[in-house]
């Protein structure tokens, strides 16, 4: 598998964030703030998962901090600066800084003037990005990714973890129904990758044998690359892959907090949506995990020990990533004849997370599947639960947001100090 057409849901508002943004490459950055409120937006940033490899540095003094700083000092990748100069300082300001930056730097600029004729201005300037105060985490980590991952840079797919509220709510079976259905739907590859390296059933769901997956790319250590992983994946169907876990017990499996972390930003350069099955545990590299990839699925049942763990699981994956998508709900095995439930939308209302789809409880048809190795769509291809797959990976991927949407408080400004200093 090599480039795909990758696709991620625009940004609507100066709050969102775009779904699948990409993580930003090994960089330096330094930012010189005039107001705390702004310090705080870009310290923020600094704990995002798209941002895990940059250094980033907050200092006071705005511009003229800029200028006095890189007088003496080496300027970095990329410098923000904050600056409350009217329109028609702003201009002249930039200008001392172009002289003492090095002209491969690129630049953001902070400010508190919203005039399309400023805006105008800093483009012929050059400056690379422009926002307007009050702006936000999410709208500053875009602006920094499309600056250093844009449009030439290599397709990212995305990420789409299934996490069971408890013991046997069928994470597992949702999410390889799901990537089936995002498969047919979509026609384009999807990759499962089971992280239930003791007694993941993902080779088992698909009826797959395959002698290597996903506990030979954890053990490669640094010779994991992207023609190994290709090696390692095991095609289950048109446009499926797996790496399947190994299911055996003759080692135990104790793993660091990033062990998935590589092969996971391989599979998103290759693959356009990766499926990640994560078994119900709680460690270092579960939540970690959880925290980098772009969309979480919660799968619980209707009961009150489900409910009260997906709470807690949603609420600790909000706190670790604040700037992004709330985890999404699928409810299964709904309807269990004289068993007592807590009705699907007042479950989510409690969890604050919104409802992805409900799934009925359907013991002859999923257990049928599961002997034979079979999705539901191939053991009954006209069953209603199909169409409730097809809109949950609908609702994980993005693909039911239309509309072309906008950055407000963003504007995109080429090629800043070069042509400064070509004027100067």
């Amino acid at each position: 598998m090599s480039d795909f057409d990758g696709e991620t849901t625009p940004m609507t508002g100066q709050g969102d964030a775009p779904s699948g943004a990409r993580l930003v490459p090994r960089i330096t950055i330094q930012a010189f703030c005039e107001h705390s409120q702004t310090a705080q937006v870009i310290e923020s940033a600094a704990g995002d998962r798209r941002m895990s490899k940059v250094a980033l540095t907050t200092h006071n003094g705005g511009l003229d901090g800029a200028v006095e700083t890189y007088k003496t000092n080496p300027t970095p990748n990329l410098v923000i600066v904050e600056t409350s100069l009217g329109a028609d300082q702003i201009l002249n300001a930039l200008g001392r800084l172009a002289e003492v930056c090095d002209p491969s730097t690129r630049v953001i600029v902070i400010g508190h003037v919203n005039d399309v004729v400023l805006y105008r201005e800093l483009i012929r300037a050059g400056v690379s990005e422009y926002l307007v105060m009050p702006t936000t985490t999410p709208v500053l980590i875009s602006a920094i990714s499309d600056l250093f991952a844009g449009a030439d840079a290599a397709p990212i797919g995305r990420t789409i973890g299934f996490f069971s509220a408890k013991g046997g709510a069928g994470a597992s079976t949702i999410a390889h129904n799901t990537a089936w259905a995002m498969a047919r739907q979509f026609r384009q590859d999807v990759l499962i990758l089971d992280l239930d390296l003791a007694f993941g059933t993902a080779a088992l769901d698909f009826n797959q044998d395959p002698p290597q997956g996903i506990a030979d790319a954890v053990y490669a250590n640094d010779k994991m690359d992207a023609v190994m992983l290709d090696r390692l994946m095991s095609k289950a169907a048109n446009h499926i892959s797996l790496l399947a876990a190994p299911a055996v017990l003759d080692r135990t499996y104790d793993l660091s907090e990033r062990s998935f972390e590589q092969i996971i930003e391989l599979s998103q350069k290759h693959v356009p949506m990766v499926v990640i099955d994560i078994p119900h545990m709680w460690t270092d590299w579960v939540r970690h995990t959880l925290s980098a990839i772009d969309e979480v699925v919660i799968v619980a049942e209707p009961d009150l020990a489900n409910l009260r763990n997906a709470k807690n699981i949603a609420d600790t994956i909000k706190a670790a990533r604040p700037a992004e998508v709330d985890p999404i709900l699928v409810i299964n095995k709904a309807g269990i004849p004289k068993r007592p439930e807590i009705p699907a939308a007042e479950f989510a209302a409690s969890i604050e997370c919104r409802l992805a789809g409900e799934v009925s409880f359907e013991p002859g048809l999923f257990g049928t599947a599961a002997n034979n190795g079979q999705m539901i769509a191939e053991v009954s291809a006209g069953h209603k639960l199909n169409e409730v797959f097809k809109g949950i990976s609908q609702q994980v991927t993005g693909r039911t947001q239309g509309g072309a949407g906008g950055k407000s408080g963003v504007l995109r400004l080429p090629d800043l100090f070069k042509k400064l200093k070509r004027a100067s």
